[in-house]
């Protein structure tokens, strides 16, 4: 009976260490609750995303009234009588060995180099004789940059054709004493820019039968 007892007694001392173990197992256990009963929260940083730029305003032009579209050849830009008449006093039509442009003014340069859609047309070979013609379509604001830098540079402008025609004559000698005229004259008319640049020879009424042939 008596080692029964003492039996008794070591598991009863084997179970009270058992629960002393676990117990402080329970202490250091990782996520244990604070003596206040709540589960300590992680510090997470919020981060707001960069809100994308706005882009920036794109200039697009609503057709209007009297707008025009590119001519697909420049045969299509004069009348019979006018073509008839350049292709009788100053052929070739377009050779390819005209280099001369359609404006000297560096900001109207710019404009028509920029990639607006245009139709190159010449006349004459390479000579002190010819003509060099662009249709192009430009915007307000390009229509706007060429008028006035026709005007600073001393371009008479008027109300003409539907639209606005800027022009300027000018002489020079050449080395053999010669005198030859030439110039340039602008349509800025809706959407459209008829540029062309001339020496010696400007047929009358050049500009004007191309806007009718536009416009019609």
């Amino acid at each position: 009976m008596r080692s029964s007892s003492i039996f008794r007694s070591v598991v009863i001392a084997g179970l009270a260490m058992a629960v002393g173990v676990l117990s402080a197992c329970g202490a250091y256990e990782p996520g244990a609750s604070s003596s206040s009963g709540a589960t300590p929260s992680p510090n997470v940083s919020t981060i707001t995303p960069a809100q994308p730029a706005s882009p920036s305003p794109i200039e697009t032009n609503t057709p209007q009234a009297g707008d025009v579209t590119l001519p697909a050849s420049c045969t299509s830009i004069y009348s019979a009588a006018m073509l008839a008449s350049l292709n009788a006093s100053i052929a070739p039509m377009n050779d390819s060995a005209v280099t001369m442009l359609s404006t000297q003014i560096v900001p109207a340069l710019e404009v028509l180099q920029s990639g607006i859609p245009t139709l190159r047309c010449t006349w004459g070979g390479p000579s002190e004789k010819g003509i060099a013609t662009n249709v192009s379509i430009v915007s307000s604001s390009q229509a706007s940059t060429v008028q006035q830098a026709l005007e600073s540079n001393g371009f008479a402008c008027t109300a003409a054709d539907g639209g606005t025609v800027c022009g300027i004559e000018t002489k020079s000698v050449t080395q053999q004493d010669q005198i030859v005229a030439n110039g340039e004259e602008h349509l800025l008319r809706g959407n459209a820019w008829i540029s062309t640049r001339w020496i010696t020879t400007f047929p009358a009424g050049y500009t004007a039968d191309i806007a009718a042939t536009l416009w019609q």
